[in-house]
């Protein structure tokens, strides 16, 4: 049995974000190469053993939501799309991204999720303060559960 989830982002984020920020975005979305400085996301600490086998920590960074193809427990395909939309009442980004995601990758992607939930539109935020983001769900269940971001953490399921 595998412990994966399927993660489902459908969000328009507001039109002020900077050149830095969507260079960033892009790649974690897999649309783009790797900026030289990370500040969403700015670690990604992975705990190695070293020639003398004392455990270290170093910085492996990686998009966290990147994967395009054919998902491999979910059904369907993986994919993320960031796309700039204009119309008459505002500018925006769109982001659509569905992956396949392990536990072990919630505190990372919670931390990119964190920062769009900041970044979204106001249709995103419910009359509580949290901010809705999207669906998740169990590999084997067929209903998703709402993923929503409140008091700056990501609802995970349990």
């Amino acid at each position: 049995m595998a412990d994966i989830f399927e993660l489902m982002l459908t969000l328009d984020l507001r039109d002020e974000l900077s050149e830095e920020e969507l260079a960033e975005l892009r790649w974690h979305l897999g649309l783009g190469p790797r900026p030289e400085v990370l500040r969403i996301v700015p670690s990604f600490p992975f705990v190695v053993e070293d020639d003398h086998g004392e455990l270290v920590v170093e910085d492996h960074p990686e998009p966290l939501l990147s994967h395009h193809g054919e998902a491999a427990k979910v059904d369907g395909a993986l994919v993320s799309v960031l796309l700039h939309k204009q119309d008459t009442r505002r500018d925006a980004w769109a982001l659509t991204s569905r992956q396949e995601i392990h536990p072990d990758a919630f505190e990372a992607t919670g931390e990119l999720l964190t920062w769009l939930a900041n970044k979204a539109g106001d249709f995103h935020r419910n009359p509580d303060g949290s901010i809705h983001l999207g669906w998740t769900r169990f590999y084997e269940e067929q209903q998703p559960k709402p993923l929503v971001v409140r008091d700056g953490l990501v609802i995970w399921p349990s």
